[in-house]
């Protein structure tokens, strides 16, 4: 799950490129170069899809679309769609900005084609007060007290967004955003789907199959969210304890790393002390100089960042300056805002927490399984998510009559822990076939020539690998 915002404030927060292709009609895409001089060859345009799927004949939204052609034509074997995490990442700076996040032979092969999701970007993103969103209460509940006034908050932050954004504001959840793809997978004119979903994407990738099975040509599902977890216990209990694992991976790594700047010492001990530091506000956020670093931004913005990118020596390097009272130069850690929760979460996620008792139990729970990382960004989700109404909850996937389906995921991913990519597998039976990197960090297709070749066999050639095939982690 990446850490990714589906909201901006009225000041006009720009999430992707500006897209100034002419809106096209219904099922139709009328490409032009997208507004990104920096990025030349990508194509920008805009399909209209319905605000609300069960009523296709009513409003409609412009969902921004974005492509890079096969960069070879005559080994060309059609549109592959990305299905971008979050929820909140925008598909479309993905394709002009950052295609290098694709394999040199994916970029050969196919027409590489994204969006940004409904509420996102350039499709109609959810609008919100800046002054509003600034009040966001602590998610460091401590109260009932706490608990009643965030219900609160959170139900005037939701009537402001909806007010602002329009009616797609009540239509984000994951299974409309399924029937989205649909119109883009006819509008490019693919028979069949081939697709590539990325942690929040995996989510599309599954339920797209689980509704339209025989659309699709191939679809991997790389950093796996697992949609069935049950309860708000069970959910952020699985999430703590990949967290954590991903502690004691960078704590391990330390104790035999040269190149660790704390190999010899305590690590638990340092950063337990860095904890209570920033507890007592004795810690400079680098990201805004002159203001204190707090508890829940330093475990997410230092440390879950890294273990993202499985940056253990650049952990290593930032806790022993902050040990050392060093202050951090401001560009290892992105100013961007690191929201609790997006609608689209809220929208797919029944997380019910019915007051602050249950709500201080479920802390208590995620700090028993994560002791490491207190106030990790799921709690701070559901916090934000109290009160919210849920379109499209938890399900076991019911897939039949699809091909195949490859599921990538890292052994140590901190966010999408490697539990719920083997749970995703099992739900979808002999269909289901899991590629493991024995390796660390939240995305796995392009570790390493194993994993990419396999990855990369599966698109172009449909060549599904063995069942229990993994590939060994490579130097990050």
């Amino acid at each position: 799950m990446a850490v990714g915002t589906a909201m901006a404030v009225t000041t006009g927060l720009a999430v992707a490129p500006a897209v100034h292709a002419s809106p096209s009609a219904t099922g139709a895409l009328h490409w032009a170069p997208c507004d990104d001089p920096e990025s030349p060859g990508a194509e920008c345009a805009t399909l209209s899809v319905p605000v609300d799927w069960d009523d296709p004949h009513g409003p409609t939204l412009g969902l921004a679309v974005a492509r890079r052609k096969a960069t070879d034509p005559g080994a060309r074997v059609g549109s592959m769609v990305f299905g971008p995490g979050g929820p909140g990442d925008s598909g479309v700076n993905m394709v002009v900005r950052r295609i290098g996040r694709f394999s040199p032979e994916v970029r050969r092969r196919f027409d590489v084609v994204s969006f940004d999701p409904r509420g996102v970007g350039g499709s109609n993103p959810v609008t919100c007060s800046g002054g509003l969103l600034a009040e966001r209460p602590s998610p460091v509940l401590k109260s009932q007290a706490d608990f009643d006034a965030t219900v609160a908050y959170n139900r005037r932050l939701r009537a402001d967004c909806r007010a602002r954004t329009g009616p797609v504001f009540d239509h984000l959840d994951t299974a409309q955003t399924v029937r989205d793809l649909d119109a883009l997978r006819a509008a490019l004119g693919q028979p069949e789907l081939t697709f590539h979903g990325s942690s929040y994407g995996t989510l599309l990738g599954a339920q797209y199959a689980e509704t339209y099975p025989r659309r699709v040509r191939a679809i991997v599902l790389e950093s796996v969210m697992d949609h069935s977890v049950p309860t708000t216990r069970d959910f952020l209990r699985s999430e703590a304890a990949s967290a954590q694992d991903s502690f004691q991976e960078f704590v391990k790594w330390c104790e035999g790393a040269s190149d660790c700047a704390l190999r010899g010492r305590d690590v638990h001990a340092v950063w337990q002390a860095l904890l209570a530091r920033a507890g007592r506000g004795e810690l400079e956020d680098p990201a805004k100089p002159g203001t204190a670093l707090s508890p829940p931004d330093l475990v997410n913005k230092i440390a879950f960042r890294k273990f993202y990118e499985a940056d253990y020596a650049g952990l290593a390097t930032m806790i022993t300056q902050m040990d050392a009272r060093r202050p951090l130069p401001a560009s290892p850690v992105s100013t961007a805002p690191l929201p609790p929760a997006t609608p689209v979460f809220c929208s797919d996620w029944h997380l019910p927490v019915h007051d602050y008792r249950e709500y201080a139990s479920l802390v208590a729970d995620m700090n028993t399984t994560a002791p490491d990382l207190p106030h990790l960004l799921p709690i701070q989700m559901a916090a934000a998510c109290l009160g919210a109404p849920t379109a499209n909850p938890q399900h076991r996937l019911n897939v039949h009559g699809a091909p195949p389906i490859l599921l990538s995921n890292a052994l140590h991913d901190p966010a999408t822990g490697y539990p719920w990519a083997v749970s995703v597998a099992r739900q979808l039976g002999r269909g289901g076939v899991l590629l493991t990197y024995d390796g660390q960090g939240h995305g796995s297709a392009t570790s390493g020539s194993c994993m990419e070749d396999a990855v990369d066999d599966y698109l172009t050639d449909l060549a599904v690998p063995p069942r229990g095939t993994s590939c060994p982690a490579v130097p990050s």
